[in-house]
């Protein structure tokens, strides 16, 4: 079995009632060795629902952990911030020792958890210091476009100095290594996005790509790795490339996100490579003024749940 473990998120937000309205007779029918876990309080999940878990037994469970205090739909608490970390360690450290194969999270909130005085900055920085993960990549995917980033929450004016070649290194080689344990593609095709206009035109717009960008790419081009690049962003996100594209490095977060929102909002996940483990997540926050009223879309949740599961499948015959 693929037992993914989906983290319910911020308790007032719209995760909870995403987790226990998910279509799980189709889910089931489409990936027959699929069981998922719905970690969180499980008495403020049941109360989202009627979910009758007798009808799926075997394949959906609760793994409680209670909240420090009742949660209202919209109403953030400093009281449940260690609640949610708390279901996040117990996910993480469940896929470590494989009681689980993949951790899927709903969205939590970043700013109530600082105002309880905890250090947060996301679920990347957290998942990366409690797995002791080297290098982590953030990527978006929908269908048809797969987007990592090598440069991620900065200000503009920092970008240029962040893009060097060790980092650069770093980033490609963590993409490269799980587009094949984690996609199945033998030998992945990464396009690489210039930092500059025109990417650079030649030296008149910025000298990153003549300096840094270019002779990176040609060394890891010398080790095997295939790199097209750099190319304008805007021409490379487009069919003429992105057809050959296994994946696309952007330089900067509104360099390649934008594009990827636009073509598959709602039905993309947000993935994080280079971990020990397998997580992928929503592509949206915690839209409290939707929670609780039946109304928030799914389609992020089911997506983020497909890419779990094949991502899971395929590494478990890339280590066979």
């Amino acid at each position: 079995m693929i037992n993914l473990a989906i983290t319910t998120g911020e308790p007032a937000g719209i995760g909870p009632e995403l987790s226990t309205h998910l279509p799980f007779e189709s889910l089931f029918e489409r990936y027959p060795d699929l069981s998922l876990t719905l970690v969180g309080d499980k008495f403020w999940l049941q109360s989202q629902t009627d979910l009758d878990l007798d009808r799926y037994k075997g394949r959906l469970s609760f793994h409680h952990i209670a909240l420090s205090h009742p949660a209202e739909h919209g109403q953030l608490n400093t009281d449940n911030a260690q609640y949610v970390l708390d279901t996040l360690t117990h996910a993480a450290e469940g896929c470590l020792n494989n009681q689980y194969q993949g951790m899927v999270t709903a969205p939590v909130q970043k700013s109530v958890i600082n105002d309880a005085g905890i250090p947060f900055s996301g679920h990347t920085e957290f998942l990366e210091e409690l797995t002791n993960a080297k290098k982590v990549v953030m990527m978006l995917a929908t269908e048809g476009l797969k987007v990592t980033l090598a440069t991620t929450h900065l200000p503009l004016r920092e970008i240029a100095d962040a893009i060097t070649p060790e980092l650069l290194t770093e980033i490609i080689s963590v993409t490269h290594k799980d587009l094949q344990q984690y996609f199945g593609i033998d030998n992945p095709h990464i396009y690489v996005c210039g930092l500059n206009p025109h990417a650079g035109e030649g030296g008149h717009l910025g000298m990153e790509e003549i300096e840094i960008i270019e002779p990176t790419l040609e060394q890891l081009r010398s080790k095997g790795i295939k790199l097209t690049g750099p190319l304008p962003a805007d021409t490379l996100f487009t069919d003429k490339y992105l057809q050959h594209a296994d994946a696309v490095l952007a330089m900067y977060h509104d360099q390649g996100l934008p594009v990827l929102k636009f073509k598959g909002f709602g039905n993309a996940a947000n993935i994080t490579l280079g971990l020990p483990i397998i997580r992928t997540s929503v592509d949206h926050g915690t839209a409290l003024d939707l929670a609780g009223q039946g109304i928030a879309d799914q389609g992020s949740l089911l997506t983020a749940i497909d890419y779990g599961y094949t991502m899971a499948k395929a590494r478990k015959q890339h280590l066979s």
